[in-house]
């Protein structure tokens, strides 16, 4: 239904988030509260949970205000934009969209949110990271260590520099950064985690964990337990989200 159909939507600012299973999401909630408590907006921010990333047609059609995009759809959505911004086109992924003029634009801002989480946590030893998941995510988190001349290698089940299986002593010793770009530990699922020899991990380790909800991880936890220095995402997610907003609104 074209949002002008319905009496709630008019004269109101619509955005939204664009993903699957999203009934979690920490953006409709963090949108919505901005709105109304600190600047009092006539606007609002809806979920658009689709199963098939084809649907994105049809959004972009209903003269929404802005978007942002989450897992599945980072990477697949690219071909339905008119254009990408320099940042999204070099991450090779997007987490956000300007409607301007008709036209949709992809950007980036995960970057900039985990960039700017993690810079004040760095320490001298810490100038290489192992990178847990290969997927939209990671890419951005790549692209944001390049900026801060930190070294990354990749670890998935099939498409990274190392497998799972591969991982050893000296792997984990030479990463002084470790981050999971997977959903392993994700609410509901918290028993899970990925299957990395976590007893190699020590006090120089510095273990970031894209995942908000729980609080700490069973990654987190684990690496914690070996005395490593712990961060979850949600000063990322808050970051990003707060970027995004800034581009909607130049």
């Amino acid at each position: 239904m074209n949002r002008y159909e319905n009496n709630d939507f008019l004269f109101m600012k619509t955005y939204g988030l664009i993903g699957k299973n999203i009934d979690y999401s920490f953006s409709r909630n963090y949108f919505n509260n901005k709105f109304k408590n600190e600047l009092n907006l006539n606007s609002q921010y809806v979920n658009f949970d689709i199963d098939s990333v084809n649907h994105v047609t049809n959004l972009f059609n209903q003269n929404y205000d802005g978007f942002n995009v989450t897992i599945p759809y980072k990477e697949v959505i690219i071909p339905f934009l008119n254009s990408l911004d320099f940042h999204a086109q070099q991450i090779g992924a997007v987490n956000t969209i300007k409607v301007k003029n008709k036209e949709v634009i992809g950007y980036n801002t995960d970057w900039i949110g985990f960039k700017k989480s993690i810079e004040h946590l760095l320490k001298s030893h810490n100038k290489k990271a192992l990178i847990l998941g290969t997927g939209g995510a990671s890419k951005a988190i790549i692209y944001a260590l390049k900026q801060l001349n930190i070294a990354t290698v990749t670890v998935s089940r099939t498409l990274g520099d190392y497998t799972y299986t591969d991982l050893t002593k000296e792997i984990i010793l030479d990463c002084g950064i470790i981050v999971n770009c997977t959903p392993l530990g994700t609410f509901p699922n918290t028993e899970l985690f990925p299957d990395i020899p976590y007893e190699y991990i020590t006090p120089n380790h510095l273990a970031y964990d894209l995942i908000y909800n729980p609080e700490k991880t069973t990654f987190l936890q684990k690496c914690e337990s070996q005395g490593a220095l712990i961060k979850n995402g949600l000063e990322m997610l808050e970051i990003q989200a707060e970027e995004a907003f800034k581009i909607w609104n130049l």
